[in-house]
């Protein structure tokens, strides 16, 4: 089973709303992980609101800090704006997302994030 990890800098919005996704769209046909570079203390409120509003509960996950455990797990690593705090490992396929961050913003935006993100899984899971 393919595997992909999405990683942010806090594992907070961006990642965790995508690995949300993932985990709905690819249901039994992709392993899904997701990790940050200084993870935060718990997911952002926005993006479990906004998540909930189309029906996936990220509500009960927590923030992580990426492992090497993780990388070697997976075929696909997506990045959202680590920058130089992401992971390289050769072998893997990367994408990198550009993704404004939710933190911080006004629930309308963070719709439009959650949407863009919601495009782009479901056209990596199909993918795969």
């Amino acid at each position: 089973m393919p595997g992909i990890l999405f990683l942010c800098v806090h594992n907070a919005g961006r990642s965790q709303m995508a690995a949300g996704f993932a985990r709905h769209a690819g249901a039994g046909r992709v392993e899904v992980f997701s990790g940050g570079s200084e993870p935060a203390d718990t997911v952002n409120p926005a993006a479990v609101a906004v998540m909930a509003e189309v029906g996936v509960d990220i509500a009960a996950h927590v923030p992580q800090r990426f492992t090497d455990d993780l990388l070697s797990r997976v075929d696909v690593v997506v990045t959202m704006g680590c920058g130089d705090t992401c992971p390289y490992v050769p072998g893997k396929r990367y994408l990198d997302w550009t993704l404004d961050d939710p933190k911080g913003r006004p629930v309308e935006e963070v719709r439009r994030i959650r949407d863009e993100i919601r495009s782009l899984v479901d056209d990596l899971v199909a993918q795969l």
